[in-house]
């Protein structure tokens, strides 16, 4: 009995050490990456020979950030898939690396030095004190004269002496706490990237006998994305537009793009340039016109945390486009709106997503801090405990290598795009390489040279001055995205605008910025602009003359708009009396004229319009 106990208990022993779950470690490096408008799918790839059961491949020293459903595993050769783990895994000690502890021993040297000039300055401050204190140096003995001057002079001379070293000593005291400040901003920027926790991913797979087989693995991670941006270039209003397709991609997944086969995909898992737009008048009771003058064109701040430090890297994207900056290392931004009223969007690393609207042309924000996000991924500090946060996903087997595009023909970079059902894509023949560290690296990844219909755009009404536009026909070829864009004409700088494409008819209107050359006026004519009543009807006239004078040696064509109120109630009666030959839009109102000006000549158009309403009641009418 006793020898079966024993043979079973071997057996038993023999069976589990046979079934053990051994685990193999698989080195990768990015091998390719999707990058979209806000986040990025990264791709690695590796080879590992497997052993007859179940084993675990793990892919280690991944970024914090992957999004754990969106996962997905290759394994060749017919080894099956069982799972896929994906785990945040924290050192048992953190090590600080050489430089941060250079940093630290000069903060703390600083900081001693600091507290030494703050006791000296309290020194200088008691002794001043303690001298204006006992300035009757009399007593109640009294002092001939000669004892009395070598008193005063000596009380004079200390007295100066205290003050110039009070002096110096404070601006000592202020340039080593700005030196101070400036180590600990430096030490922070090492720690937040020292202080992350590891991404690992485990593929648990079973295999029926020995093999060596490629594996895959790709999912989305968070803290990336690209903003396209633009270069406008017109070297006079005969020849074709130069237009400069730019990316703008940035990461900061604490795992670095070594060499990267980078696609970009448009898929989202100081002077203004731009021209302003008529808005329709409507004309009701206790409604006013539209107002003009007042647009935000332009937007600049500060983005903080909750204790004033600024962010520097933080990014700012006008909501619903992919608009957008990012802030330098004084946590500033300056960012350059669509004619309509936008609100921004700010994102920045362990913090929650900010959404504001734009009231005026400065908005400075603070961020606070994503207690849940910073629970999951960041370290306490050095020397902590080991700490595992762990999500798991079954993922579907899936793994795409990319495909193998032709270099484009003669763009900056070899760049193939493709039109998928619901984005677009860029896709960059050359390997490239992206560091870990939130800046914003620049690809040319086309340049187009096309023909364009220049003319000039005005609308007084709302802002005198007169716009150089662009027309360019078959635009959705370009495969354009809304972003800024740098205006040069004439090889000279202008200004920016917005390449903003959602209100883009068959031809895109690119405005080049204002022209100082064509001075244009709206007045009122006070003569014909009246109020008179007419029964039980009030009737008001307005009378706006335009001129337009062409400063410039060759004649220009140029497209004027105004508008006249468009009436919603039937007691309500708009005639339009004069117009000088422009042409009016019944359902908006909008009155436009198309001119040609001679060089230093000059043009009035006239608009005229009477209103009539029952006079018990109360217009707004400009």
């Amino acid at each position: 009995m006793k020898k079966q106990l024993l043979l079973l208990l071997l057996l038993t022993i023999h069976l589990a050490k046979g079934q053990e779950i051994k685990e193999l470690e698989v080195a990768t490096e990015v091998d390719q990456a999707t990058v979209f408008v806000t986040n990025a799918q990264v791709f690695r790839k590796g080879s590992v020979t497997v052993g007859p059961g179940i084993t675990t491949i793990k892919f280690k020293d991944l970024s914090p950030f992957i999004t754990p459903n969106s996962i997905q595993a290759k394994v060749n050769g017919g080894i099956a898939i069982l799972s896929v783990t994906h785990k945040q895994e924290f050192s048992e000690k953190l090590e600080k690396p050489e430089e941060l502890l250079k940093l630290e021993e000069e903060s703390a040297k600083r900081e001693r030095e600091l507290a030494l000039l703050t006791a000296k300055k309290s020194s200088i401050e008691e002794e001043i004190e303690f001298f204006t204190t006992n300035r009757n140096i009399g007593g109640d003995e009294a002092l001939n004269i000669e004892s009395f001057r070598q008193i005063s002079e000596f009380y004079s001379r200390r007295m100066y002496q205290l003050r110039v070293d009070l002096l110096e000593t404070e601006a000592k005291i202020e340039k080593q706490r700005a030196s101070a400040s400036e180590l600990r901003n430096e030490i922070n920027s090492i720690s937040s990237i020292k202080n992350f926790a590891s991404g690992s991913v485990l593929i648990k797979v079973e295999s029926t006998g020995r093999n060596t087989v490629d594996v895959g693995l790709s999912y989305v991670v968070k803290n990336a994305g690209w903003l396209p941006s633009y270069d406008i270039q017109a070297a006079d209003i005969n020849s074709p537009v130069n237009l400069v397709y730019k990316a703008n991609i940035r990461q900061d997944t604490k795992v670095d793009w070594k060499d990267v086969k980078i696609k970009l995909s448009t898929a989202d898992p100081n002077t203004s340039g731009v021209k302003p737009e008529l808005k329709t008048y409507y004309l009701d009771y206790s409604t006013p016109p539209p107002i003009y003058g007042n647009a935000i064109k332009q937007v600049s701040g500060i983005v903080m945390d909750e204790d004033g430090a600024p962010l520097p890297g933080a990014s700012v994207i006008v909501k619903g486009t992919t608009i957008g900056t990012q802030t330098d290392f004084d946590g500033r931004y300056s960012l350059t709106l669509p004619d309509q009223q936008s609100s921004l969007v700010f994102n920045y690393i362990g913090f929650k997503t900010l959404t504001k609207p734009v009231y005026s042309e400065t908005l400075n924000v603070m961020m606070s801090e994503d207690n849940q996000a910073l629970d999951e991924v960041v370290v306490a500090g050095y020397g902590s405990n080991a700490k595992v946060r762990r999500s798991e996903a079954v993922a579907e087997a899936e793994f795409d290598a990319g495909s193998s595009p032709a270099p484009a023909p003669s763009p900056p970079l070899p760049v193939v795009q493709v039109r998928r059902q619901t984005a677009v894509e860029f896709d960059i023949d050359i390997p490239f390489s992206v560091p870990s560290d939130n800046t914003s690296y620049s690809l040319k990844i086309a340049n187009y040279k096309v023909p364009a219909d220049f003319k000039y755009v005005s609308i007084p009404k709302a802002e005198p001055s007169v716009y150089l536009t662009a027309g360019i026909w078959d635009w959705e070829k370009f495969n354009l995205l809304e972003g800024e864009a740098n205006l040069f004409f004439e090889n000279t700088f202008v200004g920016k605008t917005i390449l903003d494409l959602r209100n883009a008819a068959d031809t895109l209107q690119l405005s080049l910025g204002r022209d100082q050359n064509i001075v244009i006026s709206r007045k009122k004519i006070t003569d014909y602009s009246s109020t008179k009543f007419i029964g039980s009807k009030k009737e008001e006239t307005r009378d706006w003359m335009i001129s337009i004078k062409n400063n410039k040696r060759e004649k220009v064509r140029i497209e004027v708009f105004d508008q006249i109120p468009v009436s919603t109630l039937d007691e309500i009666s708009v005639e339009l009396q004069e117009k000088s030959k422009g042409s009016i839009d019944q359902d908006t109102g909008y009155v436009k004229w198309d001119l040609d000006i001679e060089p230093g000549q000059t043009e009035e158009v006239r608009l005229k319009y009477a209103i009539k309403y029952p006079r018990n009641k109360r217009l707004y009418i400009e």
